[in-house]
């Protein structure tokens, strides 16, 4: 194949410290001959940023994430695009969509749209948009504005909070997509109107950052209240974590049972989980970290006794796919307990490598939760059994494998 041409990667924002499974593809990706350029819809918020961001050549241009905030330049895109052949197309499929989703963020997707297409970088010659919502709709306008194929990469929330129209007819423009789980490729299966477009890819992890943990852990079981078991949590502070349930799970432990639980990740819900912790009585045994970029984060894998996080369902349908700190923690020989939401199970097996709970349960989870801190030897056990599975199945050279694969495939169908 001819990897003269580059690959425009489509991000929401970028860099993001939430989300290294994308910077870690970006990167596999170049390390495997392709060239690419990035484009974000967002600037970074983040305060910092993960090692393996300095590490992707790629160049990084902005969209304008408000229309009104830069209207020339805007206005300048539509002046230039609507004289292209495809620019009737879009706007007609523009007016479709507005009829159904009436909102300023439409507009907002057509308008980046028409800016990405005028301001094409030079040899790209594909499209590819990380998420299917708001990302995958600019991209299709893009696309259809300009004649240039497109691919999409979805993950979680982006599929679940979407409408089925609206997913049916990205899956009806785009080239091929590829998503994480299973639970995910089997909703985007049955919406592509019998087009074999997408593919199950698991992002995997980068092995070499998250090498074989050769230290031996403290058996710690709760008895001890001059050295508690050391419970972590990784992952932003925002509902679908379901770190109100685990706070409550905590509360209901027993009195004499010693712990320290550390939470790593922002999020909006900071406060009032710290509120909730306050009122429970157990703010004393609780650590807030923040934001801690990739190596610290390894750090407390290794210096922690287990690993909790407790996904859910959100009301407007918003979960995880396959939370990549599972992976990680499970990299570093850290046993879990989380729910069955969504990918979860396809990770891990209940009794077999973890311990899983249905979601929004805090009395199950508090009698999981007790049972592991205090049996060493079972923490140990299902641990290794979690790196065993990591490093068999999620190794990330395979999703490199795959999307070269469908790069590959697609360049050579189109002649490009």
């Amino acid at each position: 194949m001819d990897r003269t041409g580059k690959i425009v990667v489509l991000l929401k924002g970028y860099p993001r410290l939430s989300e290294t499974f994308i910077a870690q593809e970006l990167l596999g990706l170049e390390r495997a001959g392709f060239e690419l350029e990035i484009v974000a819809m967002r600037r970074p918020t983040d305060k910092k940023r993960h090692p393996v961001h300095d590490e992707i050549r790629a160049r990084v241009s902005y969209l304008p994430e408000y229309l009104h905030e830069e209207p020339l330049r805007v206005l300048r895109a539509l002046r230039k695009t609507c004289l292209l052949p495809g620019f009737g197309k879009a706007l007609s499929s523009f007016w479709k969509d507005l009829k159904r989703d009436f909102s300023r963020n439409r507009f907002r997707r057509f308008g980046q749209a028409a800016v990405l297409v005028a301001e094409w970088p030079q040899g790209g010659k594909w499209l590819h948009a990380h998420f299917i919502h708001t990302p995958a709709s600019v991209a299709r306008y893009a696309s259809e504005i300009s004649g240039i194929p497109w691919s999409i990469s979805a993950h979680a929330k982006d599929i679940w909070t979407s409408e089925d129209w609206d997913l049916a007819e990205k899956l009806q423009s785009a080239d091929w997509g590829v998503t994480c789980t299973r639970v995910g490729y089997e909703k985007l299966s049955s919406l592509s109107g019998g087009r074999d477009v997408m593919h199950l890819s698991y992002h995997g992890l980068d092995l070499e950052r998250f090498p074989h943990f050769d230290g031996q852990r403290p058996r710690r079981d709760g008895s001890d209240p001059t050295d508690p078991l050391r419970v972590l949590s990784v992952g932003r502070a925002v509902k679908k974590k379901g770190y109100d349930v685990l706070l409550k799970a905590f509360a209901k432990l027993p009195a004499n049972l010693h712990w320290q639980f550390t939470h790593i990740g922002g999020g909006d819900e900071l406060g009032s989980l710290k509120a909730l912790a306050g009122e429970l009585g157990i703010s004393d045994r609780i650590v807030w970290k923040g934001s801690m970029d990739q190596r610290d984060v390894l750090a407390h894998y290794r210096d922690s006794d287990l690993f909790a996080l407790a996904c859910r369902i959100t009301a407007d349908g918003d979960r995880d796919g396959l939370p990549n700190v599972l992976v990680e923690a499970a990299s570093q020989r850290l046993m879990a307990v989380s729910t069955t939401v969504s990918g979860i199970s396809e990770l891990f097996v209940d009794g077999e490598n973890a311990l899983l709970v249905e979601s929004e349960d805090a009395e199950a989870l508090s009698i999981t939760l007790q049972r592991v801190m205090t049996d060493p030897d079972l923490r140990e056990r299902l641990g290794v059994a979690a790196e065993a599975r990591v490093r068999k199945d999620f190794d990330h050279h395979n999703s490199i494998h795959d999307l070269d694969r469908l790069f590959t495939e697609a360049w050579e169908r189109r002649g490009i």
